[in-house]
């Protein structure tokens, strides 16, 4: 309940730990450049995420509802920004560097597809004979190679760090060919069973934290599950309880927000304390301490345990809602069908995507790229009008 999990004041730290990423010590860049003279090199990655085109075309990229399904529902962009904010308010206590842990979460959506989940899977399917399609790593493609915005490079050219933290999944496979390509890099630890910076590790965890909360409001919002569904789920029900307790008149969408706010509030405690414990026990003096030492980012058992709970909720009821599939399997046929369209025509996809080698991986890009509503519009004009499902 509301402060069960309050983290000790003792638990505040002043400046960055040993085992922080600094930017001084960085891994560095794929392309050296000269230092910013009034940015840190995390600063500077941050800033060139911001003004990326694959970061603003998150606006109009699906979380969980269609973005023309409700102008006040969470989109890729709204998420990541959440996601930040939960990341960066945690990485102060904990002595981490916040400028890399911003960087980290604003990016780490950067890669997937318009449709949400269902156009990744779509493209997946799609991709399956070529090699198949991982969001994580079509981020990294994204800051890699896939942004056209400098002259002496392609990509962004972000520090290893930053990069490391946005590649948080990776096939063996892919880590293998990435490994090739990149020795001892950002795909290094999955070969090695190794662990990313802390930084890394608790973008991963306030990730599942923001999805989680503004699920259950965007859920709720939308009709597609109650208070009295979310009843059985005591990660939430419980602190709709002590809301209710403390302010008995409270109904609505005030109430909702409370609880929401409570419980995330409790799960930030609850990583700072469990977190603070991890690093004691195991002590690591320096970021390749971290990367050795088993994960330390965590939730406590009883708060790990509450969480899988509401995700299991959030699976069964809300993302397999007969009226989400609808829209599901709606998004599923205009990815599977535009990529059929342009591997078969590929002179109608931008003349840098129609001539590349790789003619697959480059329709791939080219729709993992779009937003919800240019996939449509494009679908239309390819394939012909696939009404969007009307609920």
């Amino acid at each position: 309940m509301s402060g069960t999990f309050a983290a000790p004041l003792s638990l505040a730290l002043q400046g960055l730990a040993a085992y922080a990423c600094h930017p001084a010590n960085s891994r560095g860049r794929r392309f050296p450049e000269s230092d910013a003279p009034t940015r840190n090199a995390f600063q500077r990655d941050r800033d060139r995420i911001v003004h990326s085109t694959a970061f603003r075309r998150l606006v109009y990229k699906t979380q969980v509802f269609l973005n023309h399904e409700g102008d006040l529902f969470r989109t890729r962009l709204t998420h990541s920004l959440e996601v930040a904010q939960l990341a960066r308010s945690m990485s102060r206590t904990l002595g981490l560097h916040e400028d890399l842990v911003e960087a980290i979460a604003l990016a780490h959506d950067l890669g997937h597809t318009p449709f949400g989940h269902a156009g990744q899977d779509a493209l997946n399917e799609c991709m399956a004979p070529y090699g198949g399609f991982e969001h994580n790593l079509q981020s990294l493609r994204v800051v890699d190679g896939l942004e056209h915005r400098y002259p002496q490079f392609d990509g962004l050219n972000l520090c290893f760090e930053t990069r490391e933290g946005i590649l948080k999944h990776c096939s063996v496979r892919n880590a293998q060919l990435l490994e090739v390509q990149e020795p001892g890099g950002v795909a290094a630890r999955f070969l090695q069973k190794g662990q990313p910076s802390l930084e890394a590790q608790l973008c991963n965890l306030a990730d599942e934290m923001a999805y989680n909360a503004h699920d259950i409001d965007d859920g709720v919002r939308s009709g597609l599950i109650s208070l009295a569904q979310l009843e059985d789920v005591a990660l939430f029900d419980d602190y709709r309880r002590e809301v209710q307790a403390a302010y008995p008149d409270l109904s609505g969408r005030r109430l909702l927000y409370e609880a929401i706010r409570r419980m995330l509030s409790d799960q930030v405690y609850d990583v700072l304390q469990a977190t603070h414990q991890a690093l004691a026990k195991h002590a690591p003096d320096s970021v390749e301490a971290v990367r050795t030492a088993p994960a330390l980012v965590m939730f406590s058992a009883p708060m790990q345990q509450r969480s899988t709970q509401l995700k299991t909720f959030l699976l069964h009821h809300l993302y397999r809602h007969p009226q989400v599939m609808q829209t599901t399997d709606w998004a599923r046929q205009v990815v599977s069908e535009l990529f059929a369209a342009y591997l078969a025509r590929p002179q109608e996809m931008p003349e840098n995507h129609a001539k590349r080698d790789n003619l697959s991986r480059a329709v791939a890009d080219y729709i993992a790229g779009m937003t919800d509503r240019f996939a449509s519009r494009e679908h239309a004009r390819l394939v012909g009008q696939l009404p969007a499902p009307s609920h």
